[in-house]
């Protein structure tokens, strides 16, 4: 991505003393640790929240991250159903008709997130995370593996077993995602962020090639329980996990 003036976007590239990246396949054992001088962290809850005006929140929040407006901020809620295409769309990969869609309301938006294409839809917490990794001393490979372990430890209080998948981001169950994520960077403030399933519809995942990735399943919290946890539980737990993984105070 290019600044007004032409000049790229520093996205792929860690900023001066970023942390090593793990492999993708262990543990994020470079957490920081959570000092007296910990950065605070704002939480935001919005319930369902239309694709569309959550997306102009998210140019709002990014906005007042970058000029310091705002601390880091995790903004969390559900969406009704919508796929979203990212930076490496493949529309071949959207398998239901514009008469289908239409049919079940669902809505498709283009966005500037890493990934292709993935599904929002109610019952599915989303996170929005709004990070200044230059502050953090963050690197983006680091960040996102953080993300992933953001969900495995706040997975293990019920229950499951969330795991890593050599070279596919996200984190899965087995051979089933549970979670995905897709992240974008401008000026080193993240936008964006992951999807976890609680009890979403998962037979709208089969109208697409959800991630790209054609020979693994999708599952939720309620498939692996017999019973979907209360939505407020989870959010707790993420938040928590968030803020243990990124040492926020």
């Amino acid at each position: 991505m290019a600044r007004p003036d032409g000049t790229p976007e520093p996205e792929a590239t860690a900023p001066p003393n970023a942390m090593m990246e793990p492999e993708a396949t262990g543990r994020m054992d470079a957490t920081p640790e959570v000092s007296e001088d910990a950065p605070r962290l704002r939480i935001l809850r919005a319930g369902l929240t239309p694709y569309p005006d959550a997306l102009a929140w998210q140019d709002r929040l990014l906005a007042d991250r970058q000029a310091g407006l705002i601390p880091d901020t995790l903004l969390l809620l559900q969406h009704p159903p919508t796929f979203t295409y990212g930076a490496r769309p493949r529309p071949e990969h959207l398998l239901a008709s514009p008469e289908e869609l239409d049919r079940l309301g669902i809505g498709v938006h283009h966005v500037r997130r890493g990934g292709d294409i993935t599904y929002h839809g109610p019952g599915q917490v989303v996170g929005y995370a709004f990070v200044d990794l230059a502050a953090r001393k963050l690197g983006v490979h680091p960040y996102v593996r953080g993300l992933e372990e953001t969900i495995i430890q706040a997975l293990r209080p019920f229950g499951i077993a969330g795991e890593r998948s050599a070279g596919q981001t996200g984190v899965w169950v087995g051979a089933e995602k549970i979670a995905a994520i897709g992240v974008e960077v401008k000026r080193w403030v993240t936008r964006h962020g992951f999807a976890l399933n609680v009890n979403p519809d998962l037979s709208h995942f089969g109208l697409i090639v959800p991630c790209g990735i054609a020979d693994k399943g999708v599952t939720s919290m309620e498939r692996l329980l017999g019973a979907a946890p209360p939505m407020a539980e989870v959010e707790e737990a993420l938040v928590a996990a968030f803020r243990a993984v990124f040492g926020y105070e």
